[in-house]
């Protein structure tokens, strides 16, 4: 059979089995065409549309037009927080083959340091992979120029322009309108990862932070043709940004910088209000910061410089810090009095030099060797007399005390249209229980009765209590902003309601702690502060100690450097005292007495605040405030 078969295919011809062989290369020929049809019917016809959309994909690209931030201005119209143009390099993560090659190289011609890579790194952790992450902003123009002579080197890089926050008064302003910072790995996580497409920045202190979501706005995006570097070829289509909405704020930059020029550089806080309406026109905290450090990225050294200077000027003295206010309460410590039925005016103390509770060893003094004699409410706020407001504090007792002061809004945050405000302490039997297991003693009573002992109020706080004394008992929440208005809108008033109604009863009763407070000014510690001023002014001093004495020595003959380390100096003060329209709370950090180193500063404030208002100061009319210097 072997035999047979292999005769069989040696009898046929050669052409026999060309032809067998060519009909099977044929047939192999047509297989694969119509494999090569197949697919090129279902590639082309079948995923038409998935593959148009795809090329179209690789040819436009959607890119994120990031809204302008919002502007701040003052009451005047002036520019407070603005944006300017700048520069950054961004790197498309997609188009680069290894970022840390690309990362080694770009410092050979834009010098990188380790926050820039540090908040690259972070953002490419969080972005996707099409998104352009900011390597580095606020690029000069010889950055700009060397880049653009090597941008062949680095595919998938770019200098962009966008906006960037200035801040052209500097540290002014800074604790008001605060600053922006580059959007980190933590903001990724907390805000709207659609809203943020594309911005570097959020608001992180001050009213940026506060109101950032109206100063941010919406964004845009625009069509671009790509070439296949990843170059923008043209604009194919634009859907612009929303703006976000300025803010017009209360402030008013000449009584800002009258306020923070007054403290000489020296630390405190001062805080002046519209009563009849709330409206904060000053909120000074020195020493200050400048805020355009922060907005493109302090350095560690120059960060560590603010956090390492012992006066802590990133701490918002005005809003955060509570200290004890001294004899500043007194005035409404003898409203109280009078609301609650416990003192009339014309009820009189007799002030020896101390005060003394009976069973207790230990006496309280006054601040004057001997005491001031015999004295009515009217006289006791214009001496300051410690005993009077002793022997007030034990009659109104702990309880009324903290109720009548919670309503002035000791102990409470005021409203104010500002993130991170503190509350101080307002002393009470249960604020103390919820801190120590000894009940409240007697003595704390009559300390409480002169603002010292638990209190500690903030400068903000007791501002908010003088202008609602001055506002005849009716209170305003604090308040900076007036208005928001989209870009190119003109502002609309935004409406401050009283938060209640009017804390006094009758109006004798403000009348006689009005009287004792221009007797104050007129004749009283405050005497000469105002002389020259040309409305009558109603204030009171205050001088806390910053230490609990060691000795019975008193202070009169001591120099001012030993009594600065010892004393806070505090003055409040409202004017015109019969229609009030600013009040002004003015605190040294270090200073010898109240109204010999405050009183001075709140008397700067309120000549900002005539020159604001258009007004002159006439020594023709400084009579006024002596006139009152003999009040019984």
């Amino acid at each position: 059979m072997i035999l047979k078969r292999i005769s069989t295919e040696m009898a046929r011809s050669p052409k026999d089995l060309f032809r067998t062989r060519a009909m099977t290369g044929f047939a192999m020929i047509l297989v694969g065409l119509g494999v090569l049809v197949g697919r090129y019917y279902y590639l082309q016809v079948q995923r038409r549309d998935e593959f148009v959309l795809r090329s179209e994909n690789n040819r436009v690209k959607p890119r994120t037009i990031p809204p302008a931030r919002g502007l701040i201005y003052d009451r005047n119209g002036v520019l407070l927080a603005d944006n300017t143009l700048a520069f950054r390099l961004e790197i498309v993560p997609e188009q680069v083959p290894n970022i840390e090659t690309l990362l080694s190289q770009i410092p050979d011609v834009i010098a990188l340091d380790d926050d820039d890579i540090g908040a690259f790194k972070k953002h490419l952790e969080q972005n996707r992979r099409f998104d352009s992450v900011p390597l580095k902003l606020h690029l000069t123009e010889d950055e700009v120029a060397r880049f653009a002579i090597n941008r062949w080197r680095f595919p998938g890089v770019d200098v962009v322009p966008y906006l960037t926050r200035r801040y052209p008064f500097g540290p002014l302003f800074a604790h008001v309108v605060g600053y922006v910072g580059r959007i980190d790995a933590d903001d990724l996580n907390r805000l709207d990862a659609d809203r943020y497409k594309g911005t570097s920045h959020v608001g992180r202190s001050g009213l940026e932070r506060s109101y950032e979501n109206v100063l941010h706005g919406e964004p845009g995006y625009e069509l671009v043709e790509v070439n296949a570097d990843g170059r923008v070829q043209r604009v194919l289509e634009t859907y612009p940004p929303v703006s976000g909405e300025n803010l017009y704020l209360s402030i008013d930059a000449r009584v800002q910088q009258a306020a923070t020029e007054a403290f000489n550089g020296r630390p405190g806080s001062a805080v002046a209000i519209d009563p009849r309406n709330g409206q904060v026109l000053a909120l000074v905290s020195v020493p200050s910061f400048d805020p355009n450090m922060f907005v493109n990225g302090i350095s560690r050294a120059e960060y560590a410089l603010y956090t390492q200077d012992e006066s802590r000027p990133l701490l918002n003295r005005a809003l955060r810090s509570a200290y004890q206010p001294g004899s500043t309460v007194k005035p409404f410590l003898a409203l109280g009095g009078l609301e609650m039925g416990i003192r009339r005016p014309e009820d009189t103390v007799q002030s020896t030099g101390e005060f003394c509770i009976s069973g207790q060893i230990r006496c309280y003094r006054d601040d004057k060797r001997g005491g001031d004699g015999t004295v009515n409410m009217v006289r006791a706020i214009q001496l300051s007399t410690n005993t009077y407001f002793y022997s007030l504090a034990l009659d109104m007792n702990i309880d009324r005390i903290a109720s009548w002061m919670g309503r002035l809004g000791f102990g409470n945050a005021t409203g104010i249209d500002l993130l991170g405000e503190a509350t101080g302490i307002l002393p009470s039997r249960e604020w103390k229980a919820a801190r120590s297991k000894n009940g409240w003693f007697t003595g704390e009573t009559v300390m409480t009765g002169i603002g010292q002992g638990y209190w500690n109020v903030t400068t903000l706080q007791l501002a908010h209590a003088t202008a609602t004394l001055a506002n005849r008992g009716t209170p305003h929440a604090p308040r900076l902003v007036m208005a928001t208005a989209a870009m190119k809108e003109a502002p609309l008033p935004l409406n401050n309601p009283p938060t209640g109604p009017s804390l006094i009863s009758k109006s004798s009763n403000w009348n006689t702690v009005n009287q004792g407070m221009q007797a104050v000014v007129a004749g009283g510690t405050a005497k000469g502060v105002f002389t020259g001023f040309p409305y009558v002014v109603a204030g009171k001093s205050g001088t806390a100690e910053r230490f609990s004495r060691r000795t019975n020595d008193y202070d009169t003959n001591k120099d001012a450097d030993y009594l600065a380390a010892r004393h806070r100096a505090w003055f409040i003060a409202f004017t015109p005292s019969d229609a009030p329209r600013i009040a002004v709370v003015a605190m040294l950090e270090a200073g010898a007495w109240g109204a010999q180193d405050a009183g001075p500063i709140v008397r700067k404030v309120m000549e900002g605040w005539l020159i604001a208002q258009g007004e002159e100061e006439s020594p023709a009319q400084a009579p006024e405030n002596e006139a009152k210097a003999n009040v019984p």
